[in-house]
């Protein structure tokens, strides 16, 4: 399809520029900016007059729900809520049902994935068989399936003789390794930070020391292997510091931080509100407040979603039963200009850690830039709208989060994927 986006606002986060630029799609990418290429006829035209236009949205973790967990969500509607939030390429964790440890199970998501003509899909395979953190699984084969990288997703391994080896047999073939940094024994059932408010509401408290162990065992086995690893959802002030640190020396790492953590902490809670219950758990304003930090300098490479998926009456338990979790999808877009226009951090290089930077984590050159002959994945939005957060007015399934009522900025109006044309705002 020909399309002719029209007098917006054409924003680079990698460059970290901003100019009124028309753009020109043909056979699914960019073909010319500014002027029109030769002959050339628009079967579409956009009007983005007035509105901004970005990359799609990269996002490094979204749980689509399937196989296995179709009653929390089905992969059509998450990946409809993908587009209604601007996102065109999301990773997605191998904690499903069965596990994304066989090649099999991977090509069939892949294969579903593609038949939606929705979002692009990088899965994550299972590090382990099952997640059971015991026997390795077979990472060729499950790269050739589709795998962009290999995770146990929230569970840690418990023996370290096991993730050293899987660290290298990842380092052999060049294969990045995403582990989040929990310890199995400290963190096994807390489910608030540890600190005044989880002791005052008697909640089980996980200790900065559960994050901050891991982190040391990860950088650790790092140094000893030479295997490339991207630490998930990074949530204290002192696991910055050590993302920094590791960085500082010239450690093959990266990070990210859920757009939960770059808004909300611990006192967030109030009176056991479960839309707060999240995985890792909010933390203090000083934590909140070093991950902004750590975002602006480029210590954290990425936001992601965390888009979670929970069905309405697991939401419903008390606080310390409730499933954690929040959707995420259609709201990664706002929240990060939320943060920008709090932190009076400048709009490009806020959607350069939804953009750019993510893409470069997952060794995309393709995907988090607008440049000529680019594959055209855009996100046309209106940076100026505001839009509140109701469940009717979300896609997905998963109408639990904790911006419920919020009135939050910008609103997409256009999705583009491959150059088709995937989402308009009616």
């Amino acid at each position: 399809m020909k399309i002719h986006i029209q007098g917006g606002t054409l924003i680079d986060p990698a460059a970290g520029s901003e100019q009124q630029q028309d753009i020109f799609i043909e056979a699914g990418k960019i073909a010319a900016l500014g002027n029109a290429p030769a002959g050339f006829q628009a079967e579409r035209t956009i009007d983005a007059r007035g509105l901004s236009i970005a990359p799609g949205l990269v996002d490094l973790c979204a749980r689509l729900r399937e196989p296995g967990y179709e009653h929390k969500a089905t992969l059509g509607s998450e990946m409809a809520a993908a587009l209604a939030g601007g996102v065109t390429s999301l990773v997605c964790p191998p904690d499903t049902d069965p596990t994304l440890d066989e090649p099999g199970l991977v090509e069939m998501l892949k294969f579903r994935a593609r038949n939606l003509n929705s979002a692009h899909v990088y899965p994550l395979g299972a590090l382990t068989v099952g997640l059971k953190g015991q026997a390795i699984t077979e990472m060729v084969q499950l790269t050739e399936a589709g795998c962009v990288g290999f995770s146990q997703a929230d569970t840690p391994i418990v023996d370290t003789q096991v993730l050293m080896r899987a660290l290298q047999y990842a380092k052999t073939y060049g294969y990045t390794v995403w582990l989040r940094p929990l310890d199995a024994y400290l963190g096994k059932s807390g489910v608030a930070a540890s600190g005044a408010l989880a002791s005052r509401l008697g909640l089980s408290g996980v200790p900065m020391a559960a994050e901050t162990i891991a982190l040391h065992t990860i950088f650790e086995l790092v140094r000893v292997t030479g295997a490339r690893v991207h630490v998930s959802h990074v949530s204290s002030a002192a696991g910055v510091v050590l993302v920094r640190a590791a960085k500082g020396e010239g450690l093959p790492v990266s990070c990210d931080v859920t757009v939960n953590h770059v808004h909300l902490i611990d006192v967030d809670i109030g009176y056991f509100d479960s839309q707060f219950r999240l995985d890792p758990p909010l933390r203090q304003q000083r934590d909140r407040e070093a991950i902004r930090a750590g975002l602006v300098d480029g210590t954290i490479d990425a936001i992601c979603s965390a888009h979670t998926p929970v069905d309405d009456d697991e939401k419903l338990l008390p606080f310390a039963e409730a499933t954690p979790g929040a959707t995420g999808l259609e709201l990664f877009l706002s929240l990060t200009v939320k943060w920008a226009d709090e932190a009076g951090v400048p709009l490009a290089t806020a959607l350069n850690r939804i953009t750019a930077a993510p893409a470069q984590v997952l060794g995309l050159e393709a995907a988090g830039r607008i440049a000529l002959g680019a594959v055209a994945d855009l996100c046309v939005f209106d940076r100026h709208a505001h839009w509140r957060v109701e469940p009717r007015a979300l896609k997905s399934q998963g109408h639990n989060t904790p911006f419920l009522g919020y009135e939050l900025p910008a609103q997409v109006r256009a999705t583009v994927v491959s150059g088709q044309l995937a989402y308009e705002q009616h």
